[in-house]
């Protein structure tokens, strides 16, 4: 059991479309002809119309010719993408320099592009136009012209104010950008790493079905091969002193052999069909075998209960998240893995342990997470280094199943991992597998 090629299911970053921005834009020109009709006309300070008016007609302007000459659905490269961004800081700064610099309270809208570009744009491009926004504040300090105000009573704001509105525009660029990108971050990587999820269930839903189609291959083709196996005896019978008769015994010999491998076949499917019961000990076997030839010994242990040893159907997300487990346990181990396994009339449980260095402390807290991976020093210098989902996948798929996964370390002085999966009875043993994802 080892974790999904990232290939399969990792996507670029989302690019924005340019619809969005232009959207933000047509937006944010309205706000500001807006603002600038409120203050002239409804509170009649004295505002620098025509630059002001200038400005959201050029950036109209630009709006208009980018919706005509470009397709609004097309998602835009990164850096055109933050040259709008940035272009839209830089109107930002040219309306504030005319309308009173940082003593204007619209001058924390310097935040909306960092934002933006915080939730769908590369980390440098993120920085890049948060420089830009600190460069245009910090310039507003010293270069603005008078705040639109009563000229028979000015606004006069003392310069250590004015340092502390931009050391809040400052901050709050800082703070709430690496926030929206934290968060956007994580939810991303939590939706491939369900992606992945799905991806592996339908992997191992796959080989079952191919297991049964096996079986089918098998049952219908028993009857050709015996017709050719008993006509080819009796032709060998018929013939056996002409020329032929060498050739028609191969022929005879191969169909047998044919018939032999489809016996096999029709066992091993028989063991092992999408829909027949599996016993407890039977699901722990079958999860062990592919792991007992790399130099560390697994012992199974399983209690006896007075009550009848629990059954369910085959469900591969059982058998792919136990397996899982149980191949991190071998690639920890020193040099045992114990798989204990025990029942009674309500709870069925599995617990797998290791004698090896067990979880750092602070991985035991965050175990949950997809994409937290610690290998082995030589693994990692050899090149072999997972997406770190195998455990992510693995707990995923058992609780969809019913089951409650949690992991500890053994008890000082003993070392080693513990893993405990535990089922309640009556869902462990439900004839319906809760495998696939539920719509």
């Amino acid at each position: 059991m080892t974790d999904v090629a990232a290939s399969d299911f990792r996507h670029p970053r989302r690019y924005v479309r340019l619809d969005t921005i232009l959207r933000l834009r047509w937006l944010a020109a309205l706000g500001q002809l807006t603002a600038i009709f409120i203050v002239l006309q409804g509170l009649e300070f004295d505002v620098p119309v025509i630059p002001c008016v200038a400005i959201i007609g050029v950036s109209a302007l630009l709006n208009l010719v980018l919706q005509i000459v470009f397709n609004p659905m097309q998602r835009l490269e990164p850096v055109y993408a933050a040259a709008l961004l940035a272009l839209n800081i830089v109107e930002l700064a040219g309306l504030l320099y005319f309308t009173g610099g940082l003593q204007n309270p619209f001058s924390f809208l310097f935040l909306a592009p960092v934002l933006i570009s915080a939730t769908a744009l590369p980390v440098r491009l993120t920085m890049a136009l948060g420089f830009l926004a600190v460069a245009c504040a910090s310039l507003l300090v010293f270069f603005y012209l008078p705040l639109p105000w009563d000229p028979e009573d000015p606004l006069i704001l003392p310069p250590i104010y004015l340092f502390g509105v931009w050391l809040s525009i400052v901050l709050a660029i800082g703070v709430t950008g690496l926030y929206s990108f934290q968060v956007t971050e994580e939810a991303r990587k939590l939706s491939d790493a369900l992606a992945a999820t799905d991806l592996v269930l339908t992997r191992e839903q796959h080989l079952t079905q191919l297991d049964g189609l096996a079986a089918a291959a098998a049952h219908e083709l028993g009857t050709p091969l015996s017709t050719i196996f008993l006509i080819s005896r009796e032709l060998e019978h018929a013939l056996r002193d002409t020329q032929l008769a060498g050739d028609i015994k191969t022929l005879r010999e191969q169909a047998q052999r044919c018939r032999d491998i489809l016996a096999k076949i029709t066992q091993l499917s028989a063991a092992g069909a999408p829909f027949d019961r599996m016993p407890l000990s039977t699901l722990i076997e079958e999860t062990v075998a592919p792991h007992r030839d790399f130099g560390v010994a697994i012992k199974v242990r399983i209690a006896v209960a007075g009550a009848v040893e629990p059954a369910g159907t085959r469900n591969p997300a059982i058998l792919y998240g136990v397996g899982n487990i149980l191949e991190n346990a071998v690639d920890f181990a020193r040099t045992a893995v114990e798989v204990n396994a025990w029942w009674n009339t309500e709870t069925v449980e599995i617990v797998i342990s290791d004698d090896g260095p067990g979880f750092a402390p602070d991985i035991l807290k965050r175990i949950g997470e997809p994409y937290l991976s610690r290998r082995r020093t030589d693994e990692a210098q050899s090149g072999r280094r997972g997406l770190g989902l195998g455990v992510f996948i693995a707990r995923t798929l058992l609780e969809r199943t019913g089951a409650k996964v949690s992991f500890t370390n053994r008890i000082f002085p003993d070392h080693g991992a513990v893993v405990q999966i535990a089922w309640p009875r009556a869902r462990f043993e439900e004839n319906e597998t809760a495998a696939e994802p539920s719509s």
